[in-house]
């Protein structure tokens, strides 16, 4: 299965997750983010997504979703 997640997506486990909801949007992405790295699911990037990465002004931030989105 090929998922496409967008900058979003992605940026979500750094998120604060002290709301239920995003506790469990972030339990669901790493999810598929495991499934993909194991190569059950196929992750797709695109050129949207390396210039929206390119644009995130924490650079800790971004080698840590640039690395989730390395899987890709």
């Amino acid at each position: 299965m090929k998922i496409y997640m967008d900058v979003c997506c992605l940026c979500r486990p750094f998120d604060d997750q002290t709301r239920g909801r995003i506790r469990l949007e972030v339990t669901a992405i790493q999810e598929i983010i495991r499934r993909c790295s194991t190569q059950e699911f196929t992750l797709v990037t695109s050129e949207a997504i390396t210039e929206e990465l390119s644009k995130i002004p924490d650079m800790q931030k971004r080698l840590r979703v640039e690395k989730i989105a390395s899987v890709a």
